[in-house]
């Protein structure tokens, strides 16, 4: 560790002295007044004057499964870091996104819609406000007659109430009596250097953008009722029976698979303390939100993965009987061992790892909701891994998803695909990728699947939000491996990954400190994968052969800087691949041109890019090619 950071600081200060090659790409004008004011750096580095607010939440809710109501009660003490007076408060609550009013991407069903957030009572600094939030969003931006001065530290108590949704989406039933509670809480929205508060309604497609919080969370349930967090449970021996306690202690300190409570054990009320009511206790700290689930009848699977360095430990929480969550505890063990120790090769951040058998596909800090596919293993296991593979992205990197989607869904994708290399072998784990993720962007010429990267997740929409997040971004960070090689690349990103987990990058982050971290000015490579409207395709213009040298023009119809193999196949019968990077298309990215000498005449030639599939695979051969590989 100590030996990386003096490598990264030593590419920083090299690439300190040539500022300007950084002002080859466009950078809007917030960005650029956040530079000139020292929070950023055309380096990469978090300038000198870099801040972020941070608040401390102390929660207490309770879960009413009769009712289909959460209610609590919070206090936040909420420092600002930023050099500004706050004369105004932007007070989130996603889960506003449930009432009829709200913004919204898609449909809402009638037991998608609630109420939504009640208001019963809001203190700021111990003064009383009478607070109606009937017109309220996901976001209400508020005038409450205080400023908040740079360095001060203002107190929220917050009283609030909101149904639980009937249709389980990210949040909601799971069954009649479980459930799952994402954004259950007011809190407050995040205060940043380069657009102040986020204001942007939530419309249940694009995600999210959190400060980093400290969490006390005490939920209160119902007797027979079993609670998994985010975080660590505190109060264990108070909350279960004493068998279940020893189970769930021994989870935490052996590798093998743990059955912490069985669906027998459930259904007869043996697994709880059994007052009326219990109260768990959970703690997370430093995280950029907290989530919780509640059932009585879903059983728990615990156990642990030695890091070296510390266990983690992983549980689940499913319906008896499903055959992939029978799975999960393996794949979260070798996930979070395979993540820490390969790709991104940074030592899993978090003591636990949660799996829940929901409907979302979806990720939380420590926590993920994912829907059952017990009739497809495979395709299970890769959810499994996109949304663990979230923990770095978005998670430890503070990434604003809402509006930069492609720096956390594109890594997650990316992870998916190199760890599925390890899963099911690389020809399989190639074709499942292309069938699952690629097929569906690249054969679709629609204006909106070509959009430049860059763009606003926030303004985008359907398969242009998509596709541009996800199957896009993986690419071109796929790419950028082939192109700088595994030893460069790792080091490119735990120099980004160093200077900004915990804090908030944007995209000219990122570039600015891969460039720093690989040493390499790799502005050509953003500006053809970031800021065009390419796509792939690329297509065999001429071939050569004479005296022994072979000459093979390639165009670039599509634009991307995209990695290939050229398959030859001689007459004898004989054959060889050329692999190329996507430094190929570095001086002229329109046309590449490849020689190499040979004796034997050559019978056809084929490129083959893998995963990164051609738009038009039928100009991509030359002579008499049987059969192709894309």
């Amino acid at each position: 560790m100590i030996g990386r950071s003096i490598y990264h600081c030593g590419l920083a200060l090299l690439l300190l002295t040539g500022v300007a090659q950084a002002q080859e790409l466009y950078t809007p004008r917030n960005i650029k007044h956040a530079i000139e004011k020292g929070t950023r750096t055309m380096t990469g580095v978090p300038g000198k004057n870099y801040w972020q607010n941070f608040g401390k939440y102390h929660v207490q809710v309770q879960l009413d499964p009769v009712a289909k109501k959460v209610s609590g009660n919070e206090t936040i003490r909420y420092t600002n870091n930023s050099p500004d007076t706050l004369k105004q408060l932007a007070i989130r609550f996603v889960n506003n996104v449930h009432k009829p009013n709200a913004v919204r991407a898609n449909y809402a069903s009638d037991n998608y819609l609630t109420s939504g957030l009640k208001i019963r009572s809001f203190k700021l600094n111990g003064q009383v406000y009478e607070v109606d939030s009937k017109d309220w969003g996901t976001v209400k931006l508020g005038d409450f007659g205080q400023a908040i001065l740079p360095g001060s530290t203002a107190t929220l108590e917050i009283s609030w109430e909101y149904p639980l949704s009937a249709e389980s989406d990210r949040d909601g039933m799971l069954n009649a009596s479980s459930f799952y509670c994402a954004y259950s809480y007011p809190r407050v929205s995040v205060y940043d250097d380069y657009n102040g508060w986020d204001v942007l309604e939530h419309n249940g497609r694009q995600e999210f953008y959190n400060g980093f919080n400290d969490y006390q969370f005490e939920i209160s349930v119902p007797k027979n009722f079993v609670v998994w967090a985010t975080g660590e449970l505190q109060n264990a021996s108070d909350v279960l029976q004493k068998p279940i306690l020893e189970r769930f202690e021994k989870s935490k300190q052996t590798s093998e698979l743990i059955h912490v409570a069985t669906a027998s054990e459930m259904k007869a009320g043996t697994v709880t303390a059994q007052q009326d009511w219990n109260t768990w206790k959970f703690t997370a700290t430093y995280v950029p939100d907290f989530c919780f689930s509640v059932s009585d009848n879903y059983i728990w699977d615990a156990s642990s993965v030695d890091l070296g360095s510390k266990r983690v430990s992983v549980q689940s929480s499913y319906v008896a009987g499903t055959p992939d969550f029978e799975q999960y505890i393996g794949w979260q063990q070798y996930c979070i061992d395979w993540f820490s120790k390969n790709w991104p090769g940074v030592t899993y951040p978090y003591p636990t790892m949660t799996a829940v058998q929901g409907f979302a596909d979806m990720e939380y800090p420590m926590m993920i909701n994912d829907s059952s596919v017990p009739d497809n293993l495979e395709d299970a296991r890769q959810t499994a891994d996109h949304e663990i593979a979230h923990t770095y992205f978005p998670f430890y990197m503070g990434i604003n998803e809402t509006r930069y989607g492609y720096m956390d869904e594109g890594w997650a994708t990316a992870l998916e695909f190199w760890i599925g290399n390890e899963e099911v072998g690389a020809e399989k784990n190639k074709e499942l990728f292309k069938n699952s993720r690629v097929k569906r962007y690249i054969f679709d010429p629609s204006a909106e699947e070509d959009q430049p990267l860059i763009t606003m997740t926030s303004q985008l929409n359907g398969l242009g939000y998509g596709n541009n997040a996800y199957i896009k971004a993986a690419l071109s960070y796929i790419a950028l491996r082939d192109y700088l090689g595994d030893a460069v690349f790792k080091k490119a990103l735990h120099h980004y990954m160093d200077l900004w987990h915990g804090k908030h990058p944007t995209p000219w982050d990122f570039f600015y400190s891969i460039n720093a971290g690989a040493g390499q000015n790799l502005n050509w490579f953003w500006k053809n994968w970031y800021f065009t409207n390419n796509y792939i395709d690329l297509k065999v213009e001429n071939f050569k052969q004479s005296g022994g040298k072979n000459t093979l023009t390639i165009g670039n119809v599509g634009g991307f800087a995209v990695p290939f193999d050229v398959l030859i196949t001689y007459m004898d019968g004989s054959s060889e691949t050329k692999h190329q990077t996507p430094k190929i298309w570095q001086q002229n990215e329109k046309q590449a041109t490849l020689t190499w000498s040979s004796s034997q005449k050559v019978k056809s030639i084929m490129i083959d890019g893998g995963v990164f599939m051609d738009y038009t695979a039928k100009d991509n051969t030359w002579g008499h090619v049987t059969p192709t590989r894309n």
